[in-house]
């Protein structure tokens, strides 16, 4: 996979100017604790139990968190595709073992941001305070009080038609069982959502 480092560099400065915006000096140090990771299909980048060390930028490709419910049963917690920032935050920020595991569903490449140094740099630079404290507004609070919400007021074909929304490509890169997981349902569930919308 060939890489353009510095494209994907300027993505990830975006990203977290979107939430507060980063000065040069700060930015100087973020990249000073990145690294560039190529992940191949099915890879596990971070399994159920272990500690998280790093938070990852998906430059190209797609990623699941996943855990196993004592039954056996798989559950799809989360899919990320480019420009998100994926990882165990939990397990980073308590130093304690993930609850679900990170797999490549598509050959990835990452930017790869060592928790530990970037947290030791943002008591150091309050631009990065500012851009920590509205990440985890916005994706703690705010996102996930709005899936907690759909996934008790929206049925099935409406949560699909969002996911469908955000990437309109889902269904050609994801297999259709992980979907499905993700949004609580069935493969034949999801089979016959699909079918209606066509119609």
């Amino acid at each position: 996979m060939e890489i353009d480092k510095e494209k994907y560099i300027d993505k990830l400065k975006s990203k977290l100017d979107s939430y507060s915006p980063i000065t040069n000096d700060s930015w100087q140090q973020i990249q000073s604790v990145i690294t560039f990771k190529i992940l191949n299909k099915e890879e596990v980048l971070l399994r159920n139990g272990e500690i998280a060390k790093n938070v990852y930028f998906v430059c190209k490709g797609a990623l699941r968190a996943y855990f196993t419910n004592d039954g056996g049963d798989v559950y799809t917690k989360n899919i990320f595709f480019e420009n998100d920032l994926a990882g165990s935050t939990v397990s980073s920020l308590l130093h304690t073992p993930s609850t679900f595991t990170l797999e490549a569903l598509e050959k990835s490449l990452l930017i790869s941001i060592n928790y530990k140094k970037y947290r030791e740099l943002i008591f150091k630079h309050e631009d990065l305070k500012n851009f920590y404290v509205a990440y985890l507004e916005k994706n703690w609070v705010i996102e996930k009080e709005q899936i907690e919400v759909s996934i008790i007021m929206e049925n099935a074909t409406k949560r699909y038609v969002k996911l469908l929304n955000q990437h309109p490509d889902i269904d050609q890169r994801i297999p259709q069982m992980y979907i499905a997981s993700h949004l609580g349902i069935t493969p034949t569930q999801l089979s016959r959502i699909r079918k209606e919308l066509k119609k």
